[in-house]
């Protein structure tokens, strides 16, 4: 009676979808734990970090199908087990077998968990996976009583999907970090490419300034030469001229000159 007491007045383990037995205190905290519970400390588990949770220790190549239901049951979803006042307290997968009845209520209590803790519909979500982690090892749990070794053909098979999401978690970390990774590298690519570019067009304004005013330089110098070509030009003109009027008075002055002798 004192036990009971104390298990309905201690803090209750996180709800779950999978059904247990109520809570039985086991010992001070002093003595050893067993090996293959669930360490509460009268709150909840950390929630998993990642998308998905990591594949469980224990498989079905691990688990005998000729032990007792509860030992088996033990095996397959080991006991609760988290101290409250010094006092350990364990609380172990039930036994008692599941009506159709049981089957919709826990579909509904599954549809019920999703909308409250607002569960994303598609993508990656860890708390759908949650859900539907305890919604699995329940219906486990219902067919292993029934038939033991469906049941652990259930637990290969829920170990193989762990497994395969695990994988696909990993080739998501690794696939998101060599992202981040290429994106790094580009951004750093293109502050280099940003600042070759300023370079170039740097030189490209020098250049043109060279340009300009070599241009200058040219028509300066044309500009002279121009200048040069027709001064020369009226000189020789000028020259050619006063040859002229030379040749025409010696011609005259000669022609006086011969002419009276005639």
């Amino acid at each position: 009676m004192a036990t009971q007491a104390a298990a309905a007045a201690m803090i209750p383990p996180p709800d779950s979808l999978l059904r247990y037995d109520p809570p039985v205190l086991v010992s001070r905290r002093t003595e050893k734990r067993s090996p293959g519970a669930l360490p509460l400390k009268g709150t909840p588990p950390p929630a998993p970090t990642g998308p998905v949770p990591p594949p469980p220790s224990r498989t079905a190549a691990t688990v005998e199908a000729g032990k007792p239901p509860q030992e088996l049951l033990n095996a397959i979803l080991p006991p609760r087990e988290w101290e409250e006042e010094n006092q350990r307290w364990v609380q172990q997968v039930s036994s008692a077998p599941s009506t159709r009845v049981d089957v919709v209520h826990l579909q509904e209590q599954l549809d019920l968990r999703l909308q409250q803790r607002q569960a994303r519909e598609t993508g990656i979500c860890p708390v759908r996976r949650e859900l539907y982690t305890q919604c699995f090892d329940e219906l486990i749990r219902e067919t292993t009583i029934n038939c033991a070794e469906r049941g652990l053909l259930l637990l290969r098979v829920r170990d193989e999907i762990q497994m395969t999401i695990a994988a696909y978690q990993t080739l998501y970390e690794s696939s998101v970090a060599f992202g981040m990774r290429k994106a790094l590298q580009a951004e750093q690519g293109k502050a280099d490419m940003e600042s070759r570019i300023a370079e170039l067009e740097e030189e490209k304004r020098e250049l043109e300034r060279r340009v300009s005013e070599e241009r200058a330089k040219c028509e300066a110098v044309e500009k002279r030469e121009n200048e040069k070509r027709q001064l020369e030009e009226k000189k020789h003109t000028e020259e050619v001229q006063f040859l002229k009027q030379t040749n025409q008075q010696l011609k005259a002055q000669l022609e006086s000159i011969l002419a009276p002798n005639k």
